[in-house]
């Protein structure tokens, strides 16, 4: 039989190994959404590249598709794309950094 002091540093540690488990899970789903979101985005500026110039004038958006400024659209979008991941990639390490000394100081 353990003690007190035993089952409670069992609970502890499986309460972090599920809590690891949720946030992998978590991050799985961000990464398989923001990927669909990113074939999504080029898949729809392909289609309208291969096109012809939007015909309405006035409208801004219509101005970015014409005389092959679809490609700085794409830059932009995949530069965005990249600086997010950046993003969640050093927040990630970030956190895993201040759980590893909150670790040590418990010890």
């Amino acid at each position: 039989m353990h003690n007190t002091s035993a089952r409670v540093v069992l609970v502890q540690e499986r309460v972090r190994q599920l809590r690891r488990r949720r946030e992998k899970r978590a991050i799985g789903t961000l990464t398989t959404a923001g990927a669909a979101v990113a074939a999504a985005v080029i898949c729809t500026l392909g289609a309208v590249m291969s096109g012809a110039p939007a015909a309405e004038t006035g409208l801004y958006g219509s101005m970015l598709l014409y005389g092959d400024a679809g490609g700085y659209v794409l830059v932009g979008v995949v530069s965005f794309t990249v600086a997010v991941v950046i993003t969640a990639l050093c927040m990630k390490y970030r956190y895993k950094r201040e759980k590893q000394g909150q670790e040590e100081e418990k010890k």
